[in-house]
């Protein structure tokens, strides 16, 4: 017999301590070797790429930074000049964030831009708390005390169709036809229930809450707090390219969503009308819109009824914002499965409750960025106010270029910098905050 020797062993006894990757895998000689050199393709690439940008970075950096301007007290400072002429934005950075707006009254709007602050971080922010009761004040609260601040209040609202024999013009008269108005408006939607069957407890409450926040708003506006009074013609700058913007942007989304739902609504007439308004808008360019408002709907009003030109825009941006994000919003609601609306059907619950339960938050989930590009595409055409009059963040600094005390070749150009600057700032946020919220609600998703 053969001596049996012991089997040999292939499975270590003893783990192998853990060994730290090679140095040119990791860190960032590693992503440069992964992502930018990966192969003799990329890396012409890349050389080509690196090229391309020190030679565009270069001569910007020069005129930016190196031969710029930083100090001055007028054009003397920048009329020799090669680079930008800093002091001559740091002249008019007061107009450039207030227009002209008087200056003992800045502060109201420094109170308008703090408060929108304090309101929209918290918002922005998942790990805060009282989420709901910030969107209600900033939705209502706000727009109320920036629109006081702005504007001074104290509006006098005097009534109109009353006779002045029966109750002089004043806040009593309006008082009285507002309470007449609300009180058949109440009237019809109860007619309308009974003729339809519908119980008219829910629709009238819902009237009734539109009727008390319209006359929260008439009553705080026709408050006198004491403040002087500012024309919306003295406005200008970052202020009323903020206003525009965040006008446009939040009156804009609830509209959308209606006319989204409305385009795909099994009601011929709700149906008609949603693709007949959003066709027609779409079909306009903005410039077209502003023009109307500005210079056509005059014409059509009654003698001695005017409006705001800033409001009449405010209104055209916020229509033609709807209309494109309702079609972003209708692509969402189409990517939404079919077994989620009979979901939400076999729990019983009615139309409203299963758009705002179940279907909404998914589609408006799905579209964040269609929702930010048309947000920000809205910030930018915020210029366009220009052309009738309104100046924008933009139209301040074409207008303070041209001013004799610094007119220079460089002092137009440093003005469409400081305001790419701006604009890039803005719409670099907008668009970082929302790929932010993507990222959150994709991995809520994956649990």
């Amino acid at each position: 017999m053969s001596d049996t020797a012991a089997p040999a062993s292939y499975v270590r006894e003893q783990i192998i301590a853990e060994r730290p990757a090679p140095p040119s895998t990791v860190g960032a000689v590693g992503w440069a070797r992964t992502n930018l050199f990966s192969s003799p393709f990329n890396t012409v690439l890349t050389i080509l790429a690196a090229a391309f940008i020190v030679w565009c970075l270069v001569p910007v950096i020069r005129f930016t930074i190196v031969d710029a301007v930083w100090t001055g007290d007028d054009r003397a400072a920048c009329a020799q000049a090669t680079g930008a002429c800093w002091a001559y934005v740091k002249a008019y950075l007061p107009q450039f964030i207030y227009g002209r707006y008087p200056i003992p009254e800045r502060w109201r709007v420094d109170i308008v831009f703090l408060l929108l602050v304090l309101m929209l971080v918290p918002m922005l922010i998942p790990r805060v708390p009282w989420k709901r009761l910030n969107a209600i004040l900033l939705l209502t609260a706000y727009p109320l005390a920036a629109f006081v601040l702005l504007t001074g209040g104290g509006l006098g609202y005097r009534g109109s169709f009353l006779p002045a024999e029966i109750v002089a013009p004043g806040p009593l008269r309006f008082a009285i036809e507002f309470a007449l108005v609300a009180g058949a408006v109440l009237l019809a939607m109860g007619f309308v229930s009974w003729l339809t069957g519908s119980p008219a407890a829910q629709s009238g409450s819902g009237i009734a809450v539109v009727i008390g926040g319209l006359a929260v708003v008439f009553l705080v506006t026709g408050f006198d707090f004491g403040l002087v009074p500012v024309e919306t013609s003295n406005w200008g700058g970052l202020l009323v390219t903020l206003v525009v913007a965040v006008t446009g942007m939040v009156a804009s989304l609830p509209l959308a969503v209606g006319l989204a739902l409305g385009r795909r609504s099994s009601m011929p007439v709700v149906r008609t009308a949603s693709i007949a308004f959003i066709e027609f808008w779409r079909g306009v360019p903005l410039i077209t819109v502003l023009f109307m408002a500005s210079v056509m709907l005059p014409l059509f009003l009654p003698d001695g009824v005017t409006f705001d030109k800033l409001l009449r825009a405010l209104v055209g941006v916020a229509l033609f914002e709807a209309a494109y994000l309702a079609e972003v919003i209708r692509g969402g609601l189409q990517a939404i499965p079919r077994g989620q609306y009979e979901g939400a059907m076999a729990l019983g619950l009615g139309f409203w409750q299963r758009m705002r339960l179940v279907i909404l938050p998914q589609a408006l989930r799905l579209v964040i960025p269609g929702i930010v590009g048309s947000f920000i595409s809205l910030f930018k055409d915020t210029t366009l106010v220009a052309i009738i009059g309104l100046f924008d963040l933009l139209g301040q600094i074409q207008a303070s270029a041209n001013d004799a005390k610094w007119a220079s070749p460089v002092t137009g150009i440093t003005g469409y910098i400081f305001a790419a600057m701006v604009f890039w700032a803005f719409c670099f946020a907008m668009s970082r905050y929302a790929a932010f919220t993507e990222r959150r609600l994709d991995r809520g998703r994956r649990r």
